[in-house]
């Protein structure tokens, strides 16, 4: 089995952003976003991502080292301009501050302008949760279309992710998922490989729903379809809207200004129940309504209604036991950074 240990991927990773010039707390937070991603088997938006950060860090286009700029404070609402920091570094920045802040507000809010890239939204939710605290994460690429809207031929949107992490008695309730059926990741992914998608996620440059994610790449002027494709996609298009304003609208950077390059508009908000009804009332609220769902009497060739992220954190545990299974091809590309950078790879679990 060519497994590694969570903790060795982390280190390799961690030390390669920081010979690539991150200082070096920072290099390793960014490597724990990503292997928690694939912890949790988002492994498009894990590990897989390394290769890419580091070729923006050669070439500059995102930043070793800085601090955002505080475009306004107002305690329970904050705006930072990231200036290309970092993605991963800046949004676990900016949950921490939030969760310390809605501790007194009840709520705090940061948005993000001029991001780099965020990764996984995923694999930040437990930084509130574990706290007792509710979060949510929504981000957009104001530089970016692959996404029509509903009844449209022309991309507008990235596939703008919303994440929720919800604290019950037991497992987190962990909410990862696009306004668009599928990701660009996913997208390129497969048509690097050759494959299709299992079903007509994507529409070529006629308005066809088709299996090709070749459609959006190369100019051949193809989108990906937004959650409910051509029959329901009316309800992605709203979701997209939706992350698009709170993302790009309330941190001043969008589509407006015709920005260039990988970026990523964020916002994250944080509850803090105890503000609210009570941190044992809400987790009772949230218990029932957990027990509820796993209740549910499974359909036909299901063996059990699971929660969001229930999977996920059973891989987590798996893999912290037994190691992380990378998608194959990710440590054949880091390798020669690794031997660049001076960086040892890691050790296979044995």
């Amino acid at each position: 089995m060519t497994a590694y240990r969570a903790s060795d991927l982390v280190a390799f990773a961690g030390g390669l952003f920081a010979a690539a010039g991150m200082p070096r707390d920072r290099a390793t937070l960014v490597g724990e976003i990503l292997v928690e991603a694939d912890l949790l088997g988002h492994n498009t938006h894990g590990l897989a991502l390394a290769p890419r950060y580091l070729e923006e860090l050669r070439d500059g286009n995102m930043k070793a080292e800085g601090e955002p700029e505080v475009i306004a404070d107002r305690k329970a609402a904050v705006t930072w301009n990231g200036h290309r920091l970092s993605g991963v570094w800046l949004t676990a920045k900016a949950i921490d501050l939030a969760c310390e802040r809605a501790r007194e507000y009840g709520t705090a809010t940061v948005a993000i302008a001029d991001a780099h890239h965020i990764a996984c939204l995923a694999a930040y939710l437990t930084r509130a949760t574990d706290r007792g605290q509710v979060l949510m994460i929504v981000s957009s690429d104001p530089a970016v279309s692959t996404v029509a809207p509903y009844g449209g031929l022309d991309a507008v949107f990235t596939p703008d992710p919303i994440a929720v992490g919800i604290p019950t008695d037991g497992d987190p309730i962990l909410i990862d998922m696009s306004s668009s059926i599928t990701t660009n990741g996913m997208a390129n992914r497969l048509a690097a490989a050759g494959k299709r998608f299992p079903g007509q996620w994507a529409q070529d440059i006629g308005g066809n729903a088709t299996d090709d994610p070749g459609v959006i790449l190369g100019g051949r002027g193809g989108t990906l379809l937004p959650a409910g494709g051509h029959d329901h996609g009316h309800k992605g298009y709203n979701l997209a809207l939706m992350v698009e304003a709170l993302s790009q609208g309330l941190s001043g950077d969008g589509r407006a200004r015709r920005p260039t390059g990988w970026s990523a508009s964020v916002l994250v908000q944080v509850w803090e129940p105890q503000c609210f009804a009570g941190i044992a009332a809400f987790r009772r609220e949230t218990s029932a309504l957990a027990a509820l769902a796993h209740a549910s009497r499974p359909a036909p060739g299901v063996g059990a209604v699971r929660l969001p992220g229930e999977r996920g954190l059973a891989r987590k545990r798996a893999a912290l036991e037994n190691g992380v299974e990378l998608y194959p091809g990710i440590m054949e590309k880091l390798a020669p950074w690794g031997e660049k950078l001076g960086v040892p790879l890691p050790q296979l679990q044995g």
